[in-house]
């Protein structure tokens, strides 16, 4: 799974896009949180995710936050 850091988020329309390491950005969708009880996301929270190729754009897929135990 690649991680990043979520650089804006309208939770309304469960959309918006995140900062991989290597600064490229891909796009979050209602379809990419992958954990129901996710109901917000906040700018510089951490997350892992799977990425996935649709009609030329990566779009996050299987979104978690990442948690320090």
């Amino acid at each position: 799974m690649a991680q990043g850091t979520i650089k804006d988020f309208d939770e309304q329309t469960r959309t918006g896009s995140l900062l991989m390491e290597d600064h490229a950005e891909i796009r979050i969708d209602r379809s990419s949180i992958g954990d129901e009880a996710i109901r917000t996301l906040r700018i510089g929270q951490r997350v892992k995710f799977d990425l996935e190729e649709k009609d030329g754009e990566r779009l996050a897929r299987d979104l978690r936050i990442v948690t320090f135990e």
